[in-house]
């Protein structure tokens, strides 16, 4: 059985009011109305509302590089540190604590009399060798003794051997030592003072 069609508004509002009166007069008819209410199946609970759908931003793109525009810079190199010349400095103070060897480096000597630089040089030469002996290791280069004939291979240290001479091609090279070279083996400096400058080789003096 079809289910009849919905009464509009107003037909409601005259059927509610006819219904009233005549459930209070009619017992009867208030029977029926009751029976039928009970046969009536019950409404279904009211749908939940669907949550409000979120609006998804559409994903920014990037607005691709323009060929007129100049691509940014690119980052300059850092240039290496400049090495501390600290150590230098002190065994060059030391090397004219003990042979004066500043002074005898600045001074004119050509106006001199070779015996004069002679005598000076001797006591220059006792006084450096005193100082860089009591710092420095030193150790030669090359075992062999000087006029040995060496043969270097290609590939060879070339700081550590000079080729001097007619020089060509890759190598091996075959030769004559001339010399065979020095290298620090060991180092030990005196630990700076505080407040003391490197830079001072030697001090001012004045006599009073």
């Amino acid at each position: 059985m079809s289910e009849p069609p919905a009464l509009p508004l107003a037909a409601r509002l005259w059927f509610a009011f006819a219904c009233f009166f005549r459930v209070l007069i009619d017992g009867a008819f208030a029977g029926r109305a009751h029976a039928v209410r009970d046969a009536m199946p019950a409404l279904p609970p009211p749908a939940k509302p669907a949550p409000p759908r979120e609006e998804l931003a559409p994903p920014k793109q990037e607005a691709a590089p323009s060929r007129d525009q100049p691509s940014p810079p690119s980052p300059e190199p850092t240039p290496p540190a400049a090495p501390s010349t600290t150590s230098a400095l002190q065994l060059l103070g030391l090397l004219q604590r003990e042979g004066r060897l500043v002074d005898f480096l600045e001074q004119d000597v050509a106006t001199f009399p070779d015996a004069d630089v002679g005598v000076a040089a001797r006591v220059v030469h006792e006084g450096c060798r005193k100082a860089l002996r009591d710092h420095v290791t030193i150790a030669p280069v090359r075992g062999e003794a000087e006029g040995a004939r060496v043969t270097l291979e290609a590939g060879f240290d070339a700081s550590a051997t000079k080729l001097v001479g007619n020089v060509s091609g890759k190598g091996p090279y075959a030769g004559t030592l001339v010399h065979r070279g020095w290298k620090a083996t060991k180092i030990e400096l005196p630990t700076p003072v505080a407040g003391h400058d490197p830079a001072i080789l030697a001090p001012a003096e004045l006599e009073l």
